[in-house]
């Protein structure tokens, strides 16, 4: 497998998996993981992560810059992807 394969499994699971601990520590009323570092995380790659996370956990969905945000970096990701490795 490629080494690029493998970065975009790591980064879609890390996103993932902070916008599950974003939505239970929203839930617990704790700290969270701020919007500007899981945005960031969606720009480097983990736009399927973040957009499960709003499927599965119901978290963000309220929030237009991550609807309307996330499905493009996504769009985009995976033409870049396509264009560059495929």
């Amino acid at each position: 497998m490629k080494i690029i394969n493998i970065y975009i499994i790591i980064i879609n699971i890390l996103t993932l998996c902070c916008m599950i601990i974003d939505k239970i520590q929203a839930i617990r009323k704790k700290q969270r993981i701020s919007e500007f570092n899981l945005l960031i995380l969606t720009l480097f790659g983990g736009s399927i992560g973040t957009l499960l996370g709003m499927i599965i956990m119901r978290h963000k969905i309220r929030k237009i810059k991550f609807l309307i945000l996330v499905p493009l970096l996504l769009i985009l990701q995976v033409f870049i992807y396509k264009k560059t490795f495929l």
